[in-house]
């Protein structure tokens, strides 16, 4: 046993001379200057003069590139942009529906919202009314200008112009949108009129996903104004309101019919208006139309 331990260990020795006596030979040769083994001098790197890296030859001034200048940009290519540097558009239908009523007959309604411009300015077009028998019964229509506040959320400063049902009222109108904690969609906005009136209106509501076409949305409106306005049927306070609900498929994203029913009620000076012209306080609708964006 023991004289074939020898054997192995001194085969080992042999195999591993070679490799010993190379070591040993390199301890003795001559490193180039500026290598590892010679700390005093750094070695070159691509950034130092005359030296080129896969054919491309390092910049000479540091910072010298832009978006818009260097080699890198190809000849005609526009420079990126950021998002917020572009200026987008969009179109929202919220409604566009015929609207049946017991007690009132029937007429068309719709509601539509519009914007263009970035992400923290833009121009807002709303625009909402109804018709019957080919005359605008009653129509509001705002252009703001959006401002970004907050995430989800825009100030907005413009005009209201009413028609219809009356003289037309002409408003100055401040106020919020966006969109609240658990996904509610909410409005408020003043409004200050000639001959001291004034105005408040909110708009609240919530889109449900029943699944992931079937959506059910709730929606309240509610208008306040601070003093009387009799050419229009208008009272002070609470003036008139109106709670909806409607359930809608999403045919795509874009585009999807719905049903749904309405209450709408007048209180105060409007509601006694209202049956003095022999119009109901209150009426109760179904409503079917399209909702769609762009």
């Amino acid at each position: 046993m023991h004289d074939i331990r020898i054997t192995l260990l001194a085969g080992a020795l042999a195999a591993a001379a070679p490799s010993w006596a190379q070591a040993m030979d390199m301890q003795g040769m001559d490193m180039p200057a500026g290598s590892a083994a010679d700390p005093a001098k750094p070695a070159p790197t691509a950034s130092m003069p005359g030296m080129h890296m896969r054919g491309i030859e390092a910049p000479a001034e540091p910072g010298a590139y832009t978006l818009s200048t260097g080699p890198y940009i190809p000849a005609g290519l526009t420079p990126p942009r950021l998002a917020d540097q572009e200026s987008f558009g969009s179109v929202l239908v919220d409604h566009l529906e015929r609207v049946y009523s017991h007690e009132a007959g029937a007429w068309t309604a719709y509601d539509v919202q519009a914007w263009y411009g970035r992400d923290f300015n833009r121009v807002v077009l709303k625009a909402e009314g109804q018709a019957s028998q080919g005359r605008l019964r009653d129509a509001r229509t705002e252009v703001l200008w959006g401002h970004a506040i907050a995430p989800y959320w825009d100030a907005q400063l413009g005009l209201r112009h009413d028609s219809g049902g009356g003289p037309d009222r002409n408003w100055l109108a401040f106020g919020v949108q966006g969109l609240a904690p658990y996904w509610f969609n909410l409005e408020a906005t003043g409004y200050l009129g000639d001959q001291g009136r004034s105005a408040l209106r909110l708009n609240a509501s919530y889109e449900l996903l029943l699944t992931q076409r079937v959506v059910l949305q709730p929606q309240l409106v509610l208008n306040l104004y601070g003093k009387d306005d009799p050419a229009r049927g208008i009272g002070s306070g609470l003036s008139d309101g109106t709670a909806g609900l409607r359930l809608r498929y999403d045919i795509s994203r874009q585009f999807s019919p719905y049903i749904g029913v309405e209450w709408r009620g007048r209180f105060g000076r409007t509601g006694d208006d209202a049956r003095a012209a022999a119009e109901p306080r209150d009426t109760r609708e179904l409503v079917a139309g399209l909702h769609a964006w762009f």
